[in-house]
């Protein structure tokens, strides 16, 4: 049996972006219908919040978008670069620090930059696939922002910018599985993007 491709996202102190990140990709993954070939998971960088839940503003902007929600912040650790296939950064500042964390060249490797694998953004050089990002290229413009300090409408931002990359991240998994053999191969053109989603339209709701 194969094992799980893991994914972590990662933000500040993982009740703002992360958790968001998290339940937005696993929507994602449920249906394209690879909910159990890989496992997504969120922490982040510092431990101020560690046994909080998600803030409140997340937790309405989730429910009103429809994503299932249950979550518990945690610290990100380095001993996870191990057993993890990705390490998602929300901003240029956690890809440092979590690069910075890694134990091996090849862990560095697995940090990407979230927004890096929306439609139409300009990080990699040529050749190289989306969210392949070194620190002298300009990543703060693919930054998520930080919402925490505002008010509701930078939350409803943030999950708009969030969904958009969800999408070309989800394409990036598939790949990968694909790779393994976990997964056929799609037939040409099967991969064309689906109709956006609006972020203010309610979703069929999720059981937590």
């Amino acid at each position: 049996m194969n094992a799980p491709f893991r994914i972590c996202f990662v933000c500040t102190g993982n009740i703002c972006r992360s958790p968001m990140a998290e339940s937005v990709f696993r929507a994602h993954l449920a249906e394209d219908g690879l909910d159990g070939l890989v496992e997504v998971d969120s922490a982040g960088t510092g431990g101020w919040h560690e046994g909080d839940g998600a803030d409140p503003r997340t937790v309405a902007v989730l429910r009103a978008g429809g994503y299932a929600h249950a979550h518990t912040a945690r610290q990100f650790r380095a001993s996870w670069f191990d057993r993890l296939d990705l390490v998602i950064a929300l901003d240029s500042g956690h890809l440092r620090t979590l690069r910075s964390l890694a134990p091996t060249e090849q862990d560095a490797a697995k940090v990407r930059l979230l927004r890096s694998y929306a439609t139409g953004a300009a990080d990699a050089g040529p050749g190289e696939p989306p969210g392949l990002i070194s620190d002298s290229d300009r990543t703060g413009d693919l930054d998520v922002p930080d919402p925490y300090y505002g008010g509701f409408a930078g939350f409803e931002e943030c999950l708009e910018m969030i969904e958009t990359a969800s999408e070309g991240l989800l394409a990036a998994v598939r790949t990968a599985l694909t790779a393994r053999a976990v997964i056929p191969a799609r037939a040409p053109g099967a991969d064309a993007p689906r109709e956006a989603r609006d972020p203010h339209r309610s979703r069929p709701k999720e059981r937590a």
